[in-house]
This record gives C-alpha cells, sequence and structure tokens, in this order.
C-alpha cells in the first residue's frame, strides 16, 4: 500500500470502535487513559485537528493534536502494525503539522514513552529532536 492510498479526514463518531481497537493493536491504551472518554474530550476541543487515515474504509491511522495558542501537541498517532514503515506515519504528521501551521502554530510538543525506541526513532527521522525539559503531569480527573 502507498501513503497516497490512504484518505486522511477529520474523525466521526462511526470510527469510535475502530479506532479504539487501532489504538489497542498498537499499545496506545493505557489503564489510566480510558480512550473512549478521550475522543469525547477532543471532540470537544479543536475537533478538526483530530485526523484519521483510511484504507479501503478502515480505520489504519490516526493523529490528534492541539494547539494553545503557544505550542501545539502530537497525540495518539497510530498506524495499523501491518502497514507500518511504509510513509503513513509520515504522512499523518505532515498532515496535523500543516494544519497546526496554519493556525500560527511556531512548535509542536509531543511525548514519548522511553521505553518505546522505534517511535522516538521515527519522530527523529521526521525533524523531531529531544527537548531538554522534565515532563510533568497532574491528573485533575482520574479516568478509572
Amino acid at each position: 500500500m502507498e501513503p497516497s492510498d490512504v484518505e486522511i479526514r477529520a474523525y466521526r463518531a462511526s470510527d469510535e470502535e475502530a479506532v479504539i481497537q487501532l489504538w489497542q493493536d498498537c499499545g496506545l491504551v493505557v489503564p489510566w487513559n480510558d480512550p473512549h472518554r478521550d475522543i469525547q474530550r477532543k471532540l470537544r476541543v479543536q475537533a478538526d485537528l483530530f485526523l484519521v487515515g483510511l484504507a479501503e474504509d478502515r480505520p489504519v491511522a490516526t493523529v490528534m493534536a492541539g494547539y494553545d495558542g503557544h505550542r501545539g501537541w502530537i497525540n495518539y498517532l497510530a498506524v495499523a502494525p501491518d502497514l507500518r514503515r511504509n510513509g503513513i506515519g509520515r504522512r499523518m504528521v505532515e498532515q496535523v503539522e500543516s494544519r497546526l501551521r496554519a493556525l500560527g502554530c511556531p512548535k509542536i510538543n509531543l511525548q514519548v514513552r522511553t521505553s518505546n525506541v522505534d517511535v522516538v526513532s521515527f519522530y527523529a527521522a521526521i525533524g523531531y529532536a529531544t527537548d531538554e525539559v522534565i515532563s510533568l503531569g497532574k491528573r485533575l480527573e482520574a479516568d478509572q
């Protein structure tokens, strides 16, 4: 499959179960984040920055982004395991970068688990670099 064979469009409610299954297949679902809630939260804020890549009407890729007026963020980049390493992930990131750039976004941040070395290598190959920062977080609402 060529990356150009994948149709990229905004997420639709009918995508939910297939998208969550894709995230599970990609190891993105963790016990402390409910994927249904994450989708509902995203749909309330900049829903147009939640993209789905389709092949033969099946979600095979996703990327979720946001922009707060200072930095853009990328989350939930996923490509079906059997379709990786053929440019689909790069194309999804390029699409969301373009949308963020159009909003005036000067820089994109993202977080990758340190144990996910393949994903760190992917982002490095498309121009992302490690920032010398410490990522901190505070949960305001428990999903579990």
